[in-house]
């Protein structure tokens, strides 16, 4: 089953606003958004990818911008199903005023159970974005074999609803997880159970690059066969 990269847009003007952005149009990347977006080419050249899939909004379709630039062969794909989670009466609004909102505790603390007034539940967002990726997962094993690797830029909240799901936790444990803006996290899916490979990359991912053949090799790397590396693995 294919390895999948999970791309946070970069760090928007709604990020530095202290605004709860979600669904709402005309959101792009700050100055510093824009800078993460541009070196994101360079990180992921060593890795080869089948396909981009992203969410529709304009933040990410930003930040995949320079890669689809470096490789214009790359397929890419709108996918409303990683769309920010539709936040209903709270979109636009000041996390500081949210914060003493009688539902943040219960965002905070069971998001299970959290249903945005006039959106969608946080467990409706996190069942829409595993059903994305299940899909894709055969899509993509499908139409490029196996051992394929794809990239699926989206959202904070997304990418740690799938991580959540990754890992077997419950979603009330999600909000443990977090990722940075532009940061990657790689989850390598097999028969048997998926592997988290990174969390909220930021730097180098020149490791995950294939190996070359007749190179020297260790075990083989984690998840590549559905077992575990007993010990921590090389």
């Amino acid at each position: 089953m294919p390895t999948l990269l999970l791309v946070r847009h970069g760090r928007s003007t709604a990020n530095t606003s202290g605004l709860l952005a979600g669904r709402t149009p005309g959101i792009f990347l700050d100055d510093h958004g824009t800078a993460q977006a541009a070196a994101l080419p360079g990180r992921l050249a060593p890795i080869p990818l089948a396909a981009a899939v992203h969410s529709p909004l304009e933040r990410c379709r930003q930040t995949l911008a320079p890669l689809t630039r470096a490789r214009p062969e790359l397929p890419l794909y709108a996918e409303e199903r990683i769309g920010e989670c539709d936040y209903g009466d709270w979109t636009g609004r000041k996390l500081a005023e949210l914060a003493d909102e009688p539902l943040m505790a219960t965002v905070q603390q069971h998001p299970s159970a959290a249903a945005f007034p006039g959106g969608e539940t946080m467990r409706g967002m996190q069942n829409r974005a595993v059903e994305a990726v299940r899909d894709w997962n055969e899509r993509i094993g499908r139409e490029h074999g196996a051992d394929a690797t794809y990239l699926m830029c989206s959202h904070g909240d997304i990418i740690k609803a799938l991580v959540a799901d990754a890992l077997g936790m419950h979603l009330d444990l999600f909000q443990r997880i977090h990722v940075e803006p532009c940061s990657v996290t790689v989850i390598r899916y097999t028969p048997l159970r998926p592997f988290l490979l990174r969390l909220g990359d930021t730097g180098d991912l020149g490791s995950l690059a294939p190996r070359e053949e007749g190179a020297a090799q260790g075990p083989p790397a984690a998840g590549s066969d559905g077992t575990a590396a007993v010990g921590g693995g090389a």
